[in-house]
Order: structure tokens, then sequence, then C-alpha cells
């Protein structure tokens, strides 16, 4: 195989682009998952695809692949996500997405016959933005999505998930087929930006990743009685709003006792006027740890915050799973042959760091040996217009992954198709 080394320049290229189409780098990315924006984003994906020669397809949940054949059934795959959240950064998901482009851009080129394939994967809806369900893509092809669970969902204005899903042609009690797309799958790759500042603290410019967080997601109702702001005494009121701020205020020492975080990220009340108390209140709570038994006691603890404040109040709580992840390692090997390819890049040989957010490769990397590479995000804050990451980041980020590429490549068709 001809040596991977990846043009930095030509991905920062392709993102330039691609950030145009909302503005520019800075003016806030506009490609929410199952919406016509981000249908035609996708659109312009896969033009690019095209134009190098390859065939994307669609799978059940809605995940878009292309594929280089290898002389085995055996690939691997690199990619990340399109879609992002309203008025996001230039970078999250789209900086491994494009330079997993140039990845099948170089092979396509360089015209080598692989011992393995290698399949490019934009994964659907990672983010979750518009109906509170992350990593819906690659669950499905993790076998961990369950369409009841999530049938029902609604984003702002009602629509439910199931139905959004149906306007993009895809059927939600069919996307658990995507099972079949890792069939032959020996490993995923996955470059990011870290979205936060312990690269920037030690002066990293990129880095291994060792797994990712576990997660508990939550939708919390708070069910009292609305009843006029002015007739309605203190002591008699069931404020629905009141229960579910208190139950915050305690779901959030309790993060910090246990060593985690909480995100009381949204809180709808009903009948939502200045003058009425709130009858009803739904309350979405993100809940992350590295260690499971700790991440448990947290989701123990903020039941019981929660059941305490609706009966203080006279409320009815009921909480419902949305989402859960358990902490996920990544392959030992392929974590070590991730740290050696930034060192090689010029990033030093740094330990590799967790990641506090989730990726696809969370859910991929249950039953398909996975590795991400993270660059150093500056400044530290992602989910937002001003993201960004130094040039230099960028380019020993994008050189890193060309390695490991290559690494896994040459390793996977050593060992007969396995790590």
């Amino acid at each position: 195989m001809t040596s991977l080394r990846l043009d930095p320049a030509a991905v920062i290229a392709d993102l330039d682009e691609l950030a145009g189409q909302s503005g520019g780098r800075f003016a806030g990315a506009d490609r929410l998952a199952w919406t016509p924006r981000w249908l035609e984003t996708r659109q312009w994906l896969r033009a690019k695809l095209e134009a190098i020669g390859l065939e994307p397809r669609l799978d059940e949940a809605g995940n878009m692949w292309a594929s280089i054949d290898g002389e085995s059934d055996r690939f691997l795959i690199v990619g990340s996500h399109i879609d992002a959240v309203p008025d996001g950064g230039w970078l999250d998901g789209a900086l491994g997405l494009l330079t997993a482009l140039e990845v099948v851009r170089q092979l396509q080129r360089n015209g080598d016959r692989l011992a393995i394939g290698v399949r490019f994967v934009d994964w659907a809806d990672e983010e979750g933005a518009r109906f509170s369900r992350s990593l819906l893509g690659s669950s499905a092809c993790a076998g961990t999505l369950v369409p009841d669970d999530v049938r029902t969902l609604t984003d702002t204005n009602g629509v439910t998930l199931g139905d959004a899903l149906a306007s993009c042609d895809v059927d939600l009690d069919h996307a658990v087929g995507a099972t079949k797309s890792l069939t032959g799958a020996a490993a995923y790759l996955e470059l990011h930006i870290e979205q936060g500042p312990v690269l920037l603290d030690g002066g990293r410019l990129a880095a291994a990743v060792s797994g990712t967080v576990g997660v508990e997601r939550h939708l919390v109702t708070f069910t009292g009685q609305a009843a006029h702001a002015g007739s309605t005494p203190m002591r008699l009121r069931q404020d629905s709003l009141a229960a579910a701020a208190r139950a915050a205020l305690e779901i959030r020492e309790s993060a910090i006792t246990h060593g985690g975080v909480a995100t009381v990220g949204r809180m709808d009340s009903t009948p939502g006027v200045i003058t009425a108390v709130a009858g009803r209140t739904e309350m979405q709570l993100d809940q992350r740890h590295l260690d499971p038994e700790a991440l448990a006691a947290m989701f123990s603890d903020a039941v019981a915050s929660c059941h305490a404040a609706a009966e203080a109040f006279g409320c009815t709580v009921e909480v419902r799973d949305v989402f859960r992840a358990t902490p996920t390692p990544f392959h030992p090997a392929l974590v070590a042959i991730a740290r050696a390819a930034v060192d090689e890049a010029g990033g030093g040989d740094g330990e590799p760091v967790p990641s506090g957010p989730l990726h696809d490769a969370t859910e991929i990397g249950r039953i398909v040996p996975t590795a991400m590479i993270f660059a150093q995000s500056d400044p530290p804050i992602s989910h937002a217009a001003i993201e960004d990451s130094p040039q230099d980041a960028l380019t020993l980020a994008i050189d890193a992954y060309g390695r490991i590429v290559e690494r896994v490549i040459e390793l996977v068709s050593e060992r007969g198709g396995q790590l």
C-alpha cells in the first residue's frame, strides 16, 4: 500500500466550503438532523463522494456509506457526522467526516488494491439535538436502539421522531436492520475536536482518546395544578416548576459529590404564562461519569430528589428513560497505535485522554475495535458558533489520523482480517 499522507489543506478547504453554506466559520452551523437543510448538506457530501468515483448508499437507519473494496470481506470504517446542533461550530463532527473523505480520496487517487476494504460513513443524527436522543444512526448499527423507546419523542413543534424519520425516507421500525452494515468490520477510527479544555490546558495539540464516559439521559415530568397567579396562596399551590427547580439544584449537588457532571438543559412548563402557576413541567436531565457505579448512584440520587421535590410541592412525578450509554473504553491496541500516530505527527507521546462528550465511537466501540484522536479546542468551547481549533492542531491531528488509518490497514491485513 502506498504511504497514506493526508493533505490538511484539502480537508480545511472542504470544511470552509461546508461552513460557507451557513455564512462562514463562525456564523453558526445549520445542519439539524432530519430537516430539509440537513438533507441538502448530505447532497453536497454525496456529490463529493461521487466526484472521486464512489457510490454512496443509505442503510436502514439513514447512515450514509461509501465503500472501497479490498481483497477480503473485512473492512475498516472511517467517518463521523455532518449533522450539527443549532448555531453550532464549524468543526464538530465535520472535522472527522471530511478527514475521512480525504482518506478515501487519497486511496482512490493512489489506486492501490487493498488487502481489506475501507468504508466511509456519515452517521445519522449523532447530536440528538432535535429529539434529545443522541447517536441514533450508530446505535441502530450497534443494535442498541429500541424503536418503541424513542418513537413518540417530540421536537419543540410537536413533531414526533418517527414522523421526522419518515419524512427523510427512514422507517424507524426497520432502522435496526442497519446492524448488518457492521458485518465484517475490523475496526472503526474517528477524528474529532476535543470540545473541552484538557488539551489546551496541557499545551497539547492532539491526543489519543482512551474512551468515552457513561451517560444517563431522562425526561422528568412534574404534574401539579395550573392556577391563577393572583388568587392562589403560596402554601396552597401545586407548583410543578418550583418542584423541578428544587430537584435540579439537588441533582447539581449530587454530581459535585460524586465527581461527575449533571445538566438540566431545558425546562418546559404549561400553561407557560406569567399569570398562572405552572401545572406541568418537563425537565431534560443529562448525567455523565467515567465510573458506572458512580453514574448509577447519581441517577439514584436524581430520582430520589425528584420524588422528594414533587411531594414537597404537592405534585406527582414521572421519570422516563431517553438514552443510556455505559462507559466505553476503546480498544487498547488501537489506542496505542493512535498514541504513536500523534507522536509521529509531532504531537508528543502524551497519555490518552477520556472523552466527556459522547461520539458515534461510543456505540460502535461496543462491538467493533475502535479508537479516536482529538484535536485541541481553543477556545475550549463547542456547540457554539465560536468553536475553533488552531491551524497547527488541525494539521497535526489530520496527519496523525492518516497515519493510524495506514497502520491499521497494514495490521489487519497482516493478521488475516483481525486485530
